[in-house]
């Protein structure tokens, strides 16, 4: 029986038959710039959105499914320092995101150190569009 995939990540797939997360936050941010005037109070000026932010938080039982190695191919897959594609389950593209923060906290350890439990968060960034409207403008030039 397949596993059911909740997101896919590049080749990341985050389910139930492995590392899954128990809390998905997201975070749009909107940048406004102050802007000076004389005599009067100043004035912001809406410059843009900000790269939206991902926080996934899970857990992974290493003996169960999956092993040991989960978070460190995550660590990788940062420094490797690529955008990957991301798809949830329900078929949403999401576009291009990039891993900014992984943290990994371990416990319940067997008598050799290995750890029976593995939280892990993960903060992914979205990459944005490389051929924006400005950048067709300036071609055009």
């Amino acid at each position: 029986m397949l596993s059911m995939v909740m997101m896919a990540l590049g080749g990341f797939r985050f389910g139930m038959g492995g590392d899954s997360y128990q809390q998905f936050a997201r975070t749009a941010a909107y940048r406004w710039e102050k802007v000076n005037r004389i005599g009067r109070a100043p004035a912001l000026q809406f410059t843009g959105p900000d790269a939206e932010e991902l926080r996934l938080e899970g857990v992974i039982y290493p003996h169960f499914k999956g092993g040991l190695r989960q978070v460190e191919m995550m660590r990788l897959q940062a420094k490797v320092a690529k955008p990957m594609m991301m798809v949830d389950g329900l078929g949403w593209v999401w576009d291009r995101w990039v891993i900014t923060h992984v943290e990994e906290r371990k416990s319940v350890f067997l008598a050799d150190g290995a750890p029976r439990k593995i939280e892990f968060s993960l903060t992914l960034h979205a990459y944005g569009q490389d051929n924006g409207v400005l950048s067709s403008f300036l071609g055009g030039l």
